[in-house]
């Protein structure tokens, strides 16, 4: 790959995060730097219908619809991945 190479500056703190994060996963830093515009390039906005959503679902916890409290997601969050994983519906 003949690509142009270009230099940036970014302060101390940032550079030797780019080189920690680099070598955890045995790439170069301008590699990582690819990597991370590709993915940032890659996130698409959400939709007026997301935000509809949203804010429909604010506006009801607004108005005192019953959420879920914070301890009972945490449990469930902890058990993806495990054999006792279901669906938050079927939990």
């Amino acid at each position: 790959m003949n690509a142009e190479v270009r230099t940036i500056e970014v302060d101390a703190a940032t550079a030797e995060a780019l080189h920690a994060h680099a070598a955890a996963r045995g790439i170069s830093v301008g590699e990582l730097v690819a990597e991370l515009v590709a993915f940032v390039d890659a996130q698409v906005p959400p939709d007026d219908r997301e935000i509809a959503e949203l804010d429909r679902q604010w506006e009801a916890i607004e108005a005192g619809q019953p959420t879920v409290p914070h301890e009972q997601v945490a449990r469930w969050l902890e058990t993806w991945g495990t054999p006792a994983f279901k669906p938050w519906r079927e939990r």
